[in-house]
């Protein structure tokens, strides 16, 4: 699909520069947070990862029920299991191989959390596997969204999203304010599914509304306008002040239209300035890479660090040389396969409606539109 590799890519260079701040000889230094300015950027990058994530497998398995009849949910979690566990078993050997050898101090809970990729639930953050939140997260998104969809209509599925949008927002917020006026409990430290699902039920609300937006003419101009761009800094100062109760409980779903709104805009324009950008060829590999620089950047990128490996501007070219090695080695092959079986099983990436002009896309994607790719 146009442009998510794009924006895959700028999530994650979000990421990365929230956690090379701090690090010894960074130009940025921010001890009281990542983004300095911007609040935490990091944690704002895995938010995009994570709307991005629910529009794309919400279009994938809604494409797949309007070819087939059924979704195969066995496809699905064969897919996903191809797609994720590779990279990721790798990753928790060679951590384990270095707690063996004295260079990681880790415990053997913070193993077992890991494999059952419930980390989020984890009492203890090690910075090794600390980043393995949000996997735990999206990993238990694939295990219950799926079920889910295939078991109702889908008016009950957007329901269930628009639900989910606004009441784990609301937790969130009554979470804070406990923190705040009460003090730290056991899971004011965890992001649990039910606090942070809202971000993924917005691009599960985005590919489920999708097919209705695209004929109207209003949301067609508005996506198309420039002066969506307005919505980046609006989602930045948000980010910024995101710690307030209040600010969580009416800015996060506002933080969620901004976002579906952006990928909408990005992946129908892909011929506009922004659109050739983000699907310019080293950008798009960049996005490619992502799930390898996510796994990897924990080990180069620790703060506080006095060795030569965790140090700008080594870290980071050593962030990409381990992520290349992952992508190459290990990834690609398990993503063909991936691909070979999709095709095996009969199933096709539907077009997105890609145009500049709203006839364009109102010709493409009237009355059954449908985007997207596992």
């Amino acid at each position: 699909m146009p442009s998510l590799d794009g924006i895959r890519a700028v999530s994650i260079l979000m990421v990365l520069y929230g956690h090379l701040s701090g690090t010894r000889n960074f130009p940025v230094s921010n001890p009281g947070g990542y983004g300095q300015w911007f609040g935490d950027v990091a944690h704002l990058g895995v938010l995009v990862f994570f709307v991005i994530s629910g529009f794309l497998i919400t279009s994938l398995l809604l494409s797949e029920r309007e070819e087939t009849g059924t979704i195969s949910l066995k496809r699905f979690y064969l897919r996903r299991v191809l797609r994720i566990f590779p990279a990721f078993y790798a990753y928790i050997f060679v951590v384990a191989v270095a707690t063996l050898l004295g260079m990681a101090h880790l415990a053997g809970r913070d193993f077992a959390f890991a494999l059952a990729f419930a980390f989020n639930y984890s009492p203890s953050h090690p910075w090794l596997l600390g980043h393995l939140w949000s996997l735990s997260i999206e990993e238990q998104f694939y295990l219950l969204w799926p079920l889910l969809l295939a078991s109702m209509r889908e008016r009950r599925a957007l329901m269930v999203a628009i639900v989910a949008i606004f009441a784990s927002a609301l937790l969130r917020a009554a979470m804070r304010a406990w923190v705040l006026h009460v003090g730290p409990n056991v899971l004011s430290n965890m992001a649990t599914f039910p606090t942070m699902c809202d971000y993924l039920a917005a691009g599960c609300a985005l590919a489920l509304l999708r097919p209705w937006l695209l004929t109207q003419t209003w949301y067609l101009r508005l996506t198309a306008s420039r002066w969506l761009g307005l919505t980046i800094p609006l989602v930045l100062l948000l980010n910024r002040v995101g710690g307030e109760p209040v600010v969580i409980l009416l800015g996060t779903p506002v933080t969620n239209v901004c976002l579906a709104l952006l990928i909408e805009s990005s992946t129908r324009h892909a011929g506009s300035m922004v659109g050739r950008l983000l699907n310019w060829k080293p950008v798009v590999f960049l996005g490619a890479l992502s799930y390898s620089l996510y796994l990897w950047q924990e080990v180069f990128l620790a703060r506080g660090s006095e060795r030569w490996m965790n140090a700008f501007p080594q870290n980071l070219m050593l962030v990409f040389l381990a992520a290349l090695a992952s992508y190459f080695l290990i990834e690609r092959s398990f993503v063909r396969l991936r691909g070979r079986l999709r095709y095996n099983a009969g199933l096709h990436a539907p077009a997105p409606g890609i145009a500049d002009g709203e006839n364009a896309v109102l010709e493409s994607s009237i009355p059954n539109a449908r985007c997207g790719q596992g």
